[in-house]
């Protein structure tokens, strides 16, 4: 059977790498109906292009632009996913790029796969620029191996049965409708909150390892610090979904098999910052479950997404 698919594709201050995504995502084996681009303030996306309008260059691009106020992690998707008539929708970030002219048919294959498989998502390869640690990260959180993960396996996987990353996933709409779709609102962690509610609603998620983008940061302890306080942020918002897991005990594991990588691998050096880096990420995880006793100062100084709390 063929299905009809839409990208979705929020965009903030693209760099030229996007004509490359465009290209790659055009030229996929499987059809892409249509790119809706999410776009946050349209001078920097005006400036990319130089005045050249998009839609004549690309022929099935849609472009909606939204103020940085307006833009919301969760709020926008949801937005776009109103654009899209498509029997699947794939998310995508602008700094993620396909590996090959097959992602979307192998995201396609493993979200009808089987049943009730309501989300699908890719292997994140890391850059060639990115650092040692964060580059087993890569591999720690996006094995070789596929899986579909259910209700079954919150007891085996703990908080790893919800995981799903809009960096590259692809939505089965009916269950998406079914299921009640992304937030109207979220600081960040869309992708595993609607996760979260599609298992807990007795659906499934797919991670297709054969579907593979090329995505990856060297991010600071600070950055680190402000991502993984909007993370605790999101898991607090939302304990219908995260209130009887743990992320914490998946971190230890992380922290522990890094250890034992970068002592295999004669790397011993950077375990010291390992261990700086984790306590940072598990200093804002902790300071964003607990917010809401913060003081208003404070939350917006630990948050990477200062517009939210406006």
């Amino acid at each position: 059977m063929q299905y009809s698919v839409d990208i979705i594709l929020p965009t903030y201050k693209p760099s030229k790498e996007f004509f490359d995504l465009i290209r790659l995502l055009e030229s996929q084996t499987y059809p892409v109906h249509k790119i809706i681009i999410m776009n946050t303030e349209e001078k920097y996306f005006e400036r990319l292009f130089h005045g050249t309008k998009i839609l004549k260059v690309y022929h099935n691009i849609e472009v909606h632009h939204l103020s940085a106020r307006e833009f919301d992690h969760a709020g926008t998707r949801r937005r776009a996913v109103k654009y899209s008539s498509a029997d699947i929708f794939v998310c995508m970030t602008h700094d993620a790029m396909p590996a090959d002219t097959d992602l979307i048919q192998k995201l396609v294959s493993a979200l009808t796969g089987e049943e009730e498989i309501a989300a699908a998502y890719a292997k994140q390869l890391a850059r060639p620029d990115c650092r040692q640690i964060e580059r087993f990260t890569r591999k720690f959180n996006y094995p070789d191996d596929s899986c579909v993960k259910s209700s079954k396996d919150i007891e085996r996987l703990g908080i790893k049965t919800f995981f799903c990353s809009n960096v590259c996933a692809a939505y089965n709409r009916r269950i998406y409708d079914e299921v009640g779709g992304f937030e109207k609102r979220a600081i960040f962690n869309e992708d595993m909150i609607y996760a979260g509610h599609a298992v807990k609603a007795g659906k499934k998620i797919a991670y297709a390892a054969d579907a593979k983008v090329i995505h990856s940061h060297n991010f600071t302890c600070m950055q680190q610090l402000r991502r993984n306080f909007d993370l605790g942020v999101s898991q607090s918002e939302h304990p219908e979904v995260f209130a009887d897991i743990s992320s914490e005990r998946e971190g230890s594991r992380l922290v522990a098999d890094t250890v034992r990588y970068l002592w295999d691998t004669n790397n011993k050096k950077l375990i010291p910052y390992l261990f700086a880096s984790s306590g940072f990420k598990l200093i804002g995880y902790r300071l964003g479950k607990a917010y809401r006793h913060l003081p208003a100062r404070v939350v917006r100084w630990c948050s990477s997404n200062k517009s939210y709390w406006n």
